[in-house]
């Protein structure tokens, strides 16, 4: 028996669920409310295909959709009801938007009764009319739903960002009868589930031209991003045909084998020496997947001659000036590359490369065995690098974690790793997490967060992990929070005082770390939230870590246990966050070099 007597037996909420299943939409994340309360019925009817995921903070919802579409390559789906259901989704769809993943909000609105009457109304077109431009529809008759709801799929999914559906609360009551619903009239709304990707390649002349300038490189640098995904064996190929060094943004990070000997790691504010020597010494510059903000520690225009491989062709050029674009998949890009662009020797180069890596890599080694007044954030990172298991999916906040994530933790190939690259927004991290452990739970998830990030919406969203977690084959999860004691969530220069040390923020008193002997309450009182005690409480696994010879061992620990684990590193909170140097001479006055063979 339905729930709701008065109810027909199939509603437009029905239709609209039956149409994610259509487009294999595995799971739905919202927080319930009044304006989406049948489509949540609906889903509870449907038998869990597809799953809802109700989120305990509505903005989680939006990032969790994010996450989806991030770890799996698929739309992510949210719900919210109009309201302040609606605002909180917003960062999850800029967060799709600014780093091009399709997501899909269903927004349950208001009847035409209440319109108007100023109770939780908020104009949904100006509202949606940035993030959502590509598609922002609303529904006015049941026949609608399903033809709309198959473009707002399609739409997200060609155009590799959000789209939003509005469906009025009373429309979703409505009956309708078996099958596809057709408008009166005798008129035919054609549409269909499915959108298999296509093949994109540059022009022959196009490949022809790059393959020349490439070819003609002295010293030529590569840089890769999350768009080159899948296309790491052609891009190491490459770069060891035209002995180039190797960078990659942020997003990138996971592409290649970051034990490669020419992989100076990430370029940019977050990054390493080595990237950003390797960019002031280049004169040839291949920009893969990438669009990476800090053009700071690119190349300076008018040094080094440009290609550029992007799927989106409003992305080329926008950070750098290009000689040749090449719009096209990076993968099959790269391998009709391949076959054009000639071997070119350059050993000078490549082993000035190779040196710059080293140094970096025994920098960071060194940094991250530095004492310290408290644990040293880097050493944490550092020993997770040997550990991690290569079937892991990684999940990093925003904040002072990012940088230790950047130049400390070596990701070994395969595993995937996420983070809010473009809007960097602080408390992403849980839910992208659970999004990813949700879409493979056969696997291990690890979540890096500072207390800051932990503290907006992750303490919470724990509550989710504890609620899901005896469903999953492999439960572990495992979430590092590094305590500092400092709520600023920073990505940036650091501010510095008069004697050059950093100026902790304005948040940074909020937290302190636990008096001995207090019990969790009175810690709670005298400002230290006990994040491993309230793991625990929620029958989770927590660990506290204070000292170096406890980092290693509890990352095993972690590893080893039956169940979701927090580690709550408290870490100082006086290391600073430094800047690699822009070198702008650092390489670039080097001989001329003799190409063998040339």
């Amino acid at each position: 028996m339905r729930t709701g007597a008065m109810l027909p037996e199939r509603t437009v909420a029905d239709l609209l669920v039956e149409r994610l299943r259509a487009w294999r939409v595995p799971r739905v994340f919202g927080q319930p409310g009044e304006g989406i309360a049948r489509v949540v019925e609906a889903l509870h009817r449907a038998g869990g295909d597809p799953a809802l995921v109700p989120s305990r903070q509505p903005e989680a919802a939006g990032f969790m959709a994010a996450g989806h579409a991030r770890y799996t390559g698929g739309v992510g789906v949210c719900l919210a009801s109009q309201g302040p259901g609606v605002l909180h989704l917003l960062g999850g769809l800029y967060d799709a938007k600014l780093d091009g993943r399709p997501m899909v909000a269903i927004v349950g609105q208001q009847g035409p009764g209440p319109l108007g009457s100023a109770y939780q109304e908020i104009e949904l077109p100006r509202l949606f009319g940035d993030v959502c431009a590509r598609f922002l529809r609303t529904a006015v008759l049941p026949e609608q739903v399903p033809y709309l709801l198959d473009q707002a799929i399609r739409t997200a999914v060609a155009t590799r960002g959000p789209t939003c559906l509005v469906v009025p609360h009373d429309l979703l009551d409505h009956g309708v009868p078996d099958g596809m619903p057709h408008p009166d009239g005798g008129g035919v709304i054609a549409a269909a589930p499915g959108l298999p990707p296509a093949r994109v390649l540059p022009h022959e002349e196009e490949l022809a031209a790059a393959a020349q300038l490439l070819g003609a490189g002295q010293r030529v640098a590569i840089l890769v991003g999350q768009g080159a995904d899948g296309a790491a064996e052609e891009i190491m190929e490459l770069a060891d045909r035209l002995d180039a060094g190797v960078a990659t943004s942020l997003l990138g990070k996971p592409v290649l084998d970051e034990r490669l000997p020419y992989h100076t790691g990430v370029l940019g504010q977050v990054g390493t020496a080595a990237g950003a020597q390797l960019m002031a010494g280049c004169d040839t510059l291949l920009m893969i997947g990438t669009n990476d903000p800090w053009t700071g520690y690119y190349p300076v225009p008018g040094q080094a001659t440009a290609v550029q491989i992007d799927i989106d062709g409003s992305r080329v050029a926008s950070r750098y000036p290009i000689d040749v674009p090449l719009v096209g998949d990076a993968r099959e890009t790269l391998r009709a590359l391949l076959a054009r662009v000639p071997r070119r020797r350059n050993r000078d180069w490549r082993d000035m490369v190779e040196a710059a890596v080293d140094r970096a890599r025994t920098e960071c080694d060194a940094r991250a065995e530095e004492p310290t007044g408290r644990l040293n954030p880097r050493l944490v990172l550092r020993e997770l690098s040997p550990r991690l298991p290569v079937d892991a999916s990684v999940a990093v906040d925003v904040g002072s974690v990012t940088y230790w994530y950047a130049r400390h933790l070596q990701l070994p190939p395969g595993v995937r790793a996420q983070l809010c690259g473009t809007l960097a927004s602080v408390g992403s991290a849980v839910p992208y997490a659970i999004a990813a452990k949700l879409a493979r739970p056969d696997r291990p998830v690890f979540a890096l967060l500072g207390d800051g990030a932990m503290q907006s919406g992750g303490l919470a969203e724990l509550v989710t992990v504890a609620r899901h977690w005896p469903e999953w084959p492999d439960p572990r999860l495992v979430l590092l929070v590094l305590n500092n004691s400092d709520r600023s969530g920073r990505v940036g220069d650091p501010e510095r005082g008069p004697d050059g040390g950093p100026v902790r923020s304005a948040g940074a008193e909020l937290d302190r770390p636990a008096a001995p002997g207090l019990p969790p309450p009175e810690a709670v009182r005298a400002g230290h939230i006990p994040y491993a005690g309230w793991a625990r409480l929620l029958g989770l696994h927590g660990i506290t870590v204070e000292r170096p010879e406890q980092v290693g061992p509890a990352w095993e620990e972690a590893i080893a246990a039956d169940r979701p684990t927090l580690i709550e590193a408290v870490v100082d909170p006086s290391i600073p966050l430094d800047a690699p140097e822009r070198p702008f001479a650092d390489l670039r006055g080097l001989p001329e070099l003799r190409l063998a063979g040339s």
